[in-house]
């Protein structure tokens, strides 16, 4: 879609896209139709359906389905402006609709999909404003193009937008692996929480774009240009509906150099009024984690976040976050650390007694909702999966993992 507006043929002045042979594929024509319809369906859905049909369980983010079914519906009128040009046989009046179909999709359509992108991350809210100055350029460029219905402007979108597109990519990898390290150090389980998928959108418009440069067109070009847009519909819509909303939990990892909360005051010499002890001794808030949180088994509480397990140990999420960070661990690897300790207790008491029971059920017990994200976190804490530390370790005794 967005990245259909630059790509020209220049020794006859019409798009690619549309030339005669597209015009005479219906079958093609059925599909653009069909890709235009899947838009508008998605966009609906998104914005008159309440619950979620993909993952009922999880309340994504209100901003991020109200911004997807912007993109959606964007996308549609994209479509809809672009479908007279297979019927249309001037070249002036092609070139007309393609430009102006060009400026609306990068006032619109690229925008929103790069805004979609910004909101998935929910560590903090980052400025749209960016997105427009950075489109300015290229809108600027098209206006141009429409004004003047010339050809040369183009080419240099080409470079300006090749440079863009890397630029994104380069930002989001490392605003996605700054967004990581912010839930392991505030959140216990990160199921409907990590956000590396949203890299794949980035491949897609990148791939699109190097096969417009590279002028890989043709009868297996036009195709996997729709293909392009179901995939962004599906993933789009997955996305939004398998993203857990964290604005309710927000509990923003400090800097070193930040100050506790301001409503979280000390005592006159010094200690923290909840706890009695300085919340800056590690060994207290050593002390102060075994008490209130391992002798009461608080780890087991699913989706327990570090704001929660401070105020549960009489700190604040400053000083307990400095505390891990002292460990040289984060508070995903803290929390987990003790569940996967307890499963490993559950599963010796189990065979001494020769319990009946399976690791899913000791999972389960031991504070996973999830089967994954225990076994990713039993090999990252073992060194070996759950089914090689049975065997290994406990090898005379068995146990089903189903």
């Amino acid at each position: 879609m967005f990245l259909l507006p630059l790509r020209q043929n220049y020794s006859h002045s019409i798009p690619v896209m549309y030339d005669q042979h597209i015009r005479e594929d219906v079958f093609y024509l059925m599909l653009y139709v069909g890709v235009m319809v899947l838009n508008l369906i998605a966009s609906c859905y998104l914005l008159l359906r309440r619950a979620n049909a993909i993952a009922p369980d999880v309340t994504p983010p209100v901003r991020l389905r109200r911004w997807t079914a912007a993109f959606l519906c964007a996308s549609v009128l994209s479509h809809l402006w672009y479908m007279p040009t297979f019927y249309l046989t001037s070249v002036e009046e092609i070139k007309m609709v393609f430009f102006t179909g060009a400026l609306f999709d990068f006032l619109t359509v690229f925008p929103l999909a790069i805004a979609i992108m910004l909101v998935m991350l929910q560590d903090r809210r980052r400025p749209l404003w960016p997105i427009a100055v950075t489109m300015a350029p290229i809108v600027v460029g098209m206006t141009v193009c429409t004004a003047t219905r010339s050809d040369t402007i183009p080419m240099v979108l080409y470079v300006y937008y090749l440079l863009l597109v890397v630029g994104l990519i380069i930002y989001m990898v490392r605003a996605t692996r700054q967004y990581g390290r912010w839930l392991r150090d505030n959140y216990a389980d990160l199921e409907h929480k990590e956000l590396w998928q949203s890299l794949m959108v980035l491949a897609i418009i990148l791939a699109g774009f190097v096969s417009y440069v590279f002028e890989l067109y043709g009868p297996f070009y036009k195709y996997i240009a729709q293909a392009n847009g179901v995939i962004l519909v599906c993933f789009f819509v997955w996305r939004v509906e398998t993203i857990s909303d964290l604005s309710s939990t927000q509990t923003l990892s400090l800097d070193a150099n930040e100050e506790p909360d301001a409503g979280e005051t000390m005592t006159d010499d010094g200690e923290h009024p909840l706890s009695g002890f300085p919340p800056t001794a590690p060994d207290r808030i050593g002390l102060l984690l075994q008490r209130h949180c391992i002798d009461t088994q608080l780890y087991l509480q699913h989706d327990l976040t570090i704001h929660q397990l401070a105020t549960a140990v009489g700190t604040n999420r400053y000083y307990l976050s400095q505390y891990f960070s002292r460990q040289g661990t984060t508070y995903n690897a803290y929390i987990n650390g003790l569940r996967i300790d307890h499963f490993v207790g559950l599963y010796r008491q189990a065979v001494a007694a020769k319990q009946g029971g399976t690791v899913r059920k000791l999972a389960q017990d031991s504070g996973y909702r999830n089967y994954a994200t225990f076994s990713n976190a039993f090999k990252q804490r073992m060194g070996k999966n759950v089914t090689a530390w049975i065997k290994e370790g406990d090898g005379e005794h068995q146990s089903s993992e189903s």
